[in-house]
């Protein structure tokens, strides 16, 4: 049985190894809004929830994610694109951590250190866009070295 079952775990490995890419998760589906997520590092996966798709359209709403960081954060930058057929159309970028700028509760937290927030979020935006795109979210360090990358695909069919 112990035989079986190192072999089981051996081919898990293997299995996982031999992945070229991470799982796509579901952020959200409800009625006419759907959210989902796909890692882009390919050496790390998060997790990353919302509590109800509807709450997004309101001026501020609750996530959870969570992630083991593989680099320290000191500084800490965003890059955001937003994709239509395959052509950026909006790009936007902020520093969030650094002199002056320790907007997060996760500045300052070392390699290996497990990152958790759970709380508000505040977009901005009044609305959603419709339609079918993809937001590429890209989060950097001080050595510009990748802390985490997702690509999130946006289905909204809300009539505003």
């Amino acid at each position: 049985m112990k035989t079986s079952n190192a072999l089981l775990l051996i081919l898990v490995l293997l299995y996982i190894n031999a992945s070229t890419e991470w799982p796509t998760h579901t952020v959200c589906k409800e009625d006419n809004l759907e959210i989902y997520y796909k890692s882009c590092d390919p050496q790390q996966d998060f997790a990353f929830s919302i509590d109800h798709c509807s709450d997004i359209t309101t001026h501020t709403f609750n996530i959870r994610a969570a992630a083991v960081l593989r680099h320290s954060i000191k500084e800490l930058y965003v890059k955001l694109d937003m994709i239509v057929n395959g052509k950026t159309i909006l790009t936007y970028s902020e520093t969030l951590c650094g002199l002056g700028h320790a907007k997060l509760i996760f500045c300052g937290k070392k390699k290996g250190e497990h990152l958790y927030y759970e709380g508000p979020v505040t977009l901005g935006i009044k609305e959603i866009p419709q339609g079918d795109y993809t937001l590429s979210a890209k989060l950097t360090n001080q050595d510009h070295v990748t802390v985490a990358c997702a690509d999130f695909t946006v289905k909204n069919y809300l009539d505003y």
